[in-house]
């Protein structure tokens, strides 16, 4: 009975104690208890409800899938770990970190790790004086300083985290960088150590041998050497300056992007767009969206521009705009080509040279830079145009091509001889002396007019100096001046402070001046030079085989006569309304003297007259239609004449 009595008393005592021990917070809670693997040596006591465990000499501890490895280590109620001495925390297969001390909460999950702390995994390396690391959501992190090394990059900062299991960093304040080809200075950065992209999350400064970037967002693929910076995005290598909404940058292909207000700058060159791609390898700039490329003086604005200044060669889309002092330039499209010196613009193109005063509007023009060279063919109305100022009044020219060159850019000086007559102070006009200046030469054919409100010309082809202001008609020339008509083989308009000067005319020269509207007073020589005042008729000076006929009036202006005479040199002074009023004749003069009633005014001509009011441009707008050789040449019963002078 007593026995019986006994084994019941200790079977009530040991579920007592299983009881208390079901209720000690240390042994209810499994999951935190550190199990020791092994140690040279133990030693065991308790305080109260504390355990406390001494451990030396080769220490292995473990929980879950945490193994720990010291010299030492106290370990209290089972959770508390002090380690000290070579510490190791391994977990996994990938991951180690090397302390010489450390503290482990196995309720938290927390080891606090000092000393020469290193956590190796995989290819990375994290050196630090202090880490925390938490063992169940496997993430590391330190406030007081700490390097990372991945691979060749080396990472540093005074904050930061790093993932084990995704392998992900972050780095926070004072950050910094160095891979073998830049280095980084940082706000906050994360960094992927997988795929080994650099996020930038603050102000951020990239620096390699030659360059520099700035940005406050963005990414950097140290992998495969491509990077994306924004916020703010600037670049600088050497004298060069870029900025965008967004850089991008590829080193395998070597080329840039810039998106957004980008713009780049050196000491010679600008370029500005939406877009601005520069590929380094074949250096060529692309442009897109307001683009603008400055180099030195040319300055191109346009939607679309490609420059490949390996090459020497741009070209645009859109309407494009050309600054290259003295020239300005538009077109819808335009390309040119360093190699051949030459360039094409199409598309509605203006075209002006502000030294010579010139400008151009054609359909087409081929152009070179260094000779000042262009070519211009089709127009809003069939044909190129030329505009010009004479006299303070535009002069407007058309012909079926217009070609302009620098006068210091074509062969040859000196001047032209026109033997006009003997002992003639005019009979040496000065040709273009091609010096070195701004001036221009301008030919114009085919087809060729030319209006301006007080003078009208047509002719086959044209040339135009603007140094000497000096007309060369060739081809059927006439030139109208008021109620003048003036035709030769060849005329020459010389113009005098932007006014006309003189016109001189060469071989087969024919003048008809209309009087009143009714009567043609004629001159006929071999060739004759007009003299201007004030864009006014004044004198002519016929040579060879002159002949004329002109209306005497007498003082009151009425008419006494047709005077029709004939020698080998004349001067003829003109007055108002280009009526004559003196002839003075040169050696041995043939005259004869007709009176008003008694002669056929209707047939009185001089061998080769032409009365060609049907070919004259009465307007700007008459420059553009073209009229054939034969259609330009009025029969004589296509003459009008008034009433009066039928009835005489």
């Amino acid at each position: 009975m007593y026995r019986q009595l006994w084994l019941l008393g200790l079977m009530w005592m040991l579920t007592g104690i299983a009881q208390i021990q079901a209720q000690t917070p240390g042994a209810s809670r499994e999951g935190s208890r550190v199990k020791i693997l092994y140690s040279d040596k133990s030693v065991y006591e308790t305080r109260g409800e504390t355990t406390i465990n001494r451990l030396k000499g080769k220490v292995e501890l473990k929980q879950d899938s945490v193994y720990m490895y010291c010299d030492s280590a106290i370990v209290e109620n089972e959770t508390q770990v002090y380690a000290y001495g070579n510490v190791v925390i391994q977990q996994g297969d990938s991951l180690k970190i090397f302390a010489d001390e450390a503290q482990y909460d196995g309720e938290s999950k927390i080891a606090n790790l000092l000393g020469r702390v290193i956590l190796i995994n995989g290819n990375r390396k994290l050196y630090t004086r202090r880490l925390d690391y938490r063992t169940d959501t496997r993430v590391a992190y330190y406030t007081n300083n700490a390097t990372m090394v991945s691979d060749s990059l080396s990472l540093k900062s005074k904050v930061g985290y790093y993932y084990v299991a995704t392998k992900q960093a972050q780095f926070r304040e004072n950050v910094t960088a160095v891979g073998p080809r830049f280095s980084l200075k940082a706000d906050s950065l994360n960094y992927n150590t997988e795929s080994k992209v650099v996020d930038f999350l603050g102000p951020t400064v990239i620096s390699n041998d030659s360059s520099k970037v700035y940005c406050e967002d963005g990414f950097y693929d140290t992998f495969n050497n491509r990077a994306e910076f924004s916020g703010n995005a600037q670049y600088v290598k050497k004298d060069q300056q870029a900025e965008a909404d967004t850089i991008t940058y590829d080193d395998n292909l070597k080329i840039y992007s810039l998106r957004g207000n980008a713009r780049v700058e050196d000491s010679t060159r600008l370029a500005i767009g939406n877009l601005i791609r520069y590929d380094e390898l074949q250096d060529t700039t692309f442009l897109q969206g307001n683009a603008r490329y400055r180099e030195k003086e040319q300055d191109i604005n346009s939607e679309v521009i490609s420059y490949n200044r390996k090459k020497g060669t741009f070209k645009t889309l859109g309407r494009t705009y050309v600054s290259d002092p003295p020239n300005l330039m538009e077109a819808d499209q335009m390309g040119f080509d360093d190699a051949t010196g030459l360039g094409v613009a199409t598309g509605n193109v203006m075209w002006r040279d502000t030294a010579a005063d010139l400008s151009i509007n054609a359909m087409r023009a081929d152009y070179g830079k260094k000779n000042g060279y262009l070519k211009a063919s089709g127009g809003s109305k069939g044909r190129p145009e030329l505009i010009t100022i004479v006299e303070g009044d535009s002069l407007f020219l058309s012909a079926d091509t217009l070609l302009a060159v620098k006068a210091d850019s074509l062969p040859g000086k000196g001047k032209d001889s026109l033997s006009l007559g003997k002992n003639d102070s005019l009979a040496v006009v000065q040709k273009d002396t091609m010096q070195s200046d701004t001036s221009r030469i301008l030919h114009a054919f085919h087809n060729a007019r030319i209006y301006k409100k007080d003078f009208q010309a047509v002719c086959d082809s044209m040339v135009y100096s603007t140094r000497d202001s000096l007309f060369t008609l060739y081809g059927n020339p006439i030139v109208w001046s008021d109620t003048s008509q003036f035709t030769a083989d060849t005329i020459y308009l010389t113009l005098k402070n932007k006014k006309l000067d003189k016109i001189i005319m060469r071989s087969n020269s024919f003048i008809v001046v209309i009087s009143d509207g009714t009567y043609f007073n004629q001159i006929k020589a071999r060739n004759v030079v007009s003299h201007f005042v004030e864009s006014n008729l004044k004198r002519m000076d016929a040579f060879g085989n002159a002949e004329v006929i002109y209306y005497a009036k007498d003082d009151s202006g009425a008419y006494v006569g047709v005077n029709k005479t004939e020698c080998s040199e004349m001067v003829i002074r003109f007055g108002a309304q280009n009526a004559v009023e003196k002839i003075t004749f040169i050696t041995d003069p043939k005259s004869v003297l007709s009176p008003m009633g008694t002669t056929n005014h209707r047939t009185l001509r001089l061998k080769g007259f032409r009365w060609e009011v049907d070919s004259r441009p009465c307007k700007r707008e008459d420059i553009f239609v073209v009229l054939s050789p034969q259609s330009r040449i009025a029969p004589a019963n296509r003459i009008k004449i008034n009433s009066d002078e039928e009835k005489q």
